[in-house]
């Protein structure tokens, strides 16, 4: 398969983290991409159940969610995994046990402690983001049905973090987003592992791999596939780890970027 495949981040990367919209000259460049014969992958930590009609209006031919533990082609669920509902309500309890906040996230629903609980102002902004697109549901740690795929956790001053760490270090992959800022990734599990199914299902090489992203939770995908792409907005760390740094994502970041790489 001669086809050329981008896989992209949303958040900080496709669309802008204040306005929470796609640029027009980045939905101009999708269209180009696609229209030119290439395939365009969402590529997210986010999992399925947090990917909004706005994102989907876009007509991407694929989601790689949570961290590569759900996979989608063509309206296709190619693969799922999930932490199922025992070790879900073990993390739930250690959370609390541990004084630490965190949000277990998965395909059907979403869990926040419940608001009286909440202290860490990052917690009440991704509330608010998730109650403003539309997909929070008051769930809480309390429910006894839950079955994540992946989760984040904010540690604060009391917090037991390396008790916590020492518990779960050898079942999750623990990525470091910023300061007390943690995203947990069952091992064996990442953007990138995603991206390997999705290449051996289509038949695409390596060569015509591209990633688009800002953040440490990319670096995965940025370092497996053969074409990486920071946004100029991107956390600092990554710059030296990718093929090209493109401009922000409000200065036509994926736009100069496809067209850097002939791809539009």
């Amino acid at each position: 398969m001669d086809k050329k495949i981008v896989f992209f981040d949303i958040d900080g990367t496709l669309i802008d983290e204040e306005t929470h919209l796609i640029p027009n000259s980045t939905k101009e460049a999708l269209k180009n991409l696609k229209a030119n014969g290439n395939l365009a992958f969402i590529n997210t930590g986010r999992p399925i159940f947090e990917i909004t009609d706005y994102i989907r209006s876009f007509d991407f031919d694929g989601y790689i969610c949570g961290c590569g533990t759900y996979i989608e082609f063509n309206n296709e669920v190619l693969f799922y995994k999930s932490l199922g509902n025992k070790l879900s309500l073990e993390l739930a309890k250690d959370i609390k046990l541990f004084n630490l906040e965190g949000i277990l996230e998965g395909r059907y629903d979403i869990y926040f402690d419940k608001i009286e609980n909440i202290k860490n102002s990052n917690v009440l902004r991704i509330m608010e983001q998730h109650k403003r697109e539309g997909f929070f549901t008051g769930s809480t740690l309390d429910d006894q049905s839950m079955d994540v795929d992946k989760l984040v956790i904010f540690c604060n001053e009391s917090s037991n973090f390396l008790g916590f760490y020492n518990k779960y270090k050898n079942v999750f992959d623990f990525i470091k987003r910023s300061d007390n800022f943690y995203e947990l990734v069952p091992n064996g599990y990442s953007k990138a592992s995603g991206i390997k199914f999705i290449i051996d299902y289509l038949n695409i090489p390596l060569e015509n791999t591209y990633a688009i992203g800002d953040s440490t939770n990319d670096l995965s995908m940025l370092q497996y596939v053969e074409n990486s792409i920071a946004m100029g907005n991107s956390n600092p760390e990554i710059f030296d780890l990718v093929s090209y740094k493109t401009t922000s994502v409000n200065d036509n970041g994926i736009y100069n970027a496809l067209k850097h790489y002939n791809l539009i």
